[in-house]
């Protein structure tokens, strides 16, 4: 390992995804350290600053002007993330953002275009993506194990009460279940399979009292012609041992929440790459690239264009849901 002293990290956002950061800073204590948390409720950023020994902020700015940081890693709501961002950026740091990016490609644009123009590392947070078995699924796919990839099916849906959580406020988080969850399902469609091509979205029955939707489907197609579907739900209680399973002309593979695997047609027994997801794994897997990139000893595993490339993605998906028509069935 090299000799060197950890990154000095700071975190702008004391809400429950920076939970997860917090706990997988403890395991990256060799790479990067928390020293400075802001967030508008000082008491919120002392509680998550208190376990790191950090100084807590109620204004982002203060905490930017009086620490001396090497990254930002933000946290805040959808909304807030161009301003956190730039802010970042301007002041000096690296910065890793949450998803989504911002909640329209306009607002993303400006954040890439600032990080440019001072010269800065700027990434958005996929989680999936380091996943290890993710990495390894990958692998298997680009050596063209599984032959040639026909189909890519990804779950993620369970009952949550949304009713009084921010990411159900379109002005706040920019829509429902489609920004939500629905970012991660086209990233990891987009890093396994490559550049999407089109997409068409089909809104599902609103169960719960939002203004948003909280039930989609996603039909999806790469450039090289794989079909994606992809089933988005906070109302709908469909437990899945698999979150993506891909099928290949040769064989298929299956991400699991608790094993994953693939299987050739030749073959009568699967072979297992994983243990299945770990989410403080994947978020320390995450911070150790953030923290690698800014020493120049790696480069981001997703870059500025990937996330472009995401918040298109997701804001073309929000076109579809709204002018998809039906075609009758007549005898």
């Amino acid at each position: 390992m090299a000799n060197h002293l950890p990154l000095r990290l700071g975190i702008i956002g004391a809400g429950g995804i920076a939970q997860a950061y917090s706990q997988a800073l403890g395991q990256i204590a060799n790479s990067g350290r928390l020293v400075a948390v802001a967030d508008v409720d000082l008491t919120r950023a002392e509680a998550l600053a208190q376990p790191h020994q950090a100084r807590a902020f109620a204004d982002h700015q203060e905490m930017l002007d009086e620490i001396p940081l090497d990254g930002v890693i933000v946290c805040t709501p959808p909304s807030l993330h161009p301003r956190h961002c730039i802010d970042s950026l301007r002041s000096g740091c690296h910065t890793l953002c949450e998803k989504p990016v911002a909640i329209n490609l306009r607002s993303a644009r400006e954040i890439v275009a600032v990080a440019e123009e001072v010269g800065l590392l700027f990434s958005m947070a996929s989680k999936f993506r380091f996943v290890p078995e993710t990495l390894r699924a990958h692998q298997l796919i680009t050596d063209g194990v599984l032959g040639e990839i026909i189909l890519f099916e990804n779950v993620f849906a369970g009952r949550v009460d949304m009713t009084k959580r921010w990411n159900s406020q379109r002005e706040i988080s920019g829509g429902g279940v489609l920004i939500d969850n629905g970012t991660h399902s086209l990233d990891i469609m987009r890093y396994l399979l490559g550049p999407l091509a089109d997409i068409r979205v089909v809104e599902g029955k609103r169960i719960q009292p939002i203004d948003v939707e909280d039930t989609v489907h996603i039909f999806a197609r790469t450039q090289d012609g794989v079909l994606g579907s992809i089933d988005l739900s906070w109302s709908l209680n469909k437990p899945m041992p698999n979150y993506v399973n891909i099928y290949g002309s040769l064989g298929n593979l299956n991400l699991g929440w608790k094993s994953s695997q693939y299987t050739l047609h030749a073959a009568s027994e699967p072979v297992v790459i994983g243990k299945g997801y770990d989410k403080v794994e994947a978020f320390a897997n995450q911070l150790e690239n953030f923290c690698a990139a800014i020493r120049g000893e790696a480069s981001l595993l997703v870059q500025p264009d990937e996330a472009l490339a995401s918040v298109a993605a997701v804001e073309t998906a929000y076109r579809s849901m709204e002018q998809v028509h039906w075609e009758l069935i007549s005898v």
